[in-house]
């Protein structure tokens, strides 16, 4: 059983979603992939969880423009080794900070031990990080430092970068 919780953020509504004790989806309201980590179509609202209360924690220090300083237990759920890989180098990208799609295949291509990683192919799966904001895909931009796609639309994660101190090009 999956349980969800809302959360009104300064960018819209979010919804949280989890199999009890950690996080599994955070989703702006209506953005592509919306909920599709969640194992069935019938959940329960559960708003006192404590994986909740964790994580409202953290997006109100987020969203006052402060690095929480913690992660809420996360679950990530995918089939593919290749997805994993690639949020869980997300995870490693400091608050206030970004990187390429290019510098993260990079990575992939020496953890793999091999010649070169498709930066598209790190693309997709960035886009389809189910735990927005705390899994920061909004920190990966372009190789000129351009805005390229959010799944919360490009607006959304041009204001989650400037709300990291983030001076955009």
């Amino acid at each position: 059983m999956d349980y969800i919780a809302h959360y009104n953020s300064p960018l819209g509504n979010i919804t949280m979603a989890s199999e009890g004790t950690a996080l599994v989806g955070l989703w702006f309201d209506g953005q592509k992939y919306f909920a599709d980590t969640l194992l069935c179509p019938e959940h329960e609202e559960r708003p006192e969880l404590p994986i909740f209360e964790q994580t409202r924690r953290w997006l109100d220090t987020y969203f006052s423009g402060k690095d929480p300083g913690f992660t809420p237990p996360l679950v990530m759920r995918t089939n593919s080794d290749f997805r994993r890989q690639v949020w869980e180098q997300l995870l490693t990208i400091p608050f206030g900070h970004t990187l390429t799609y290019g510098d993260i295949a990079r990575r992939i291509a020496a953890e793999r031990r091999i010649p070169s990683m498709s930066a598209q192919a790190v693309g997709g799966a960035v886009g389809h990080n189910p735990i927005s904001i705390i899994v920061p895909c909004h920190r990966v931009v372009g190789t000129n430092g351009s805005l390229t796609g959010y799944a919360g639309g490009v607006e959304c994660k041009a204001l989650l970068l400037q709300n990291e101190g983030i001076i955009l090009k």
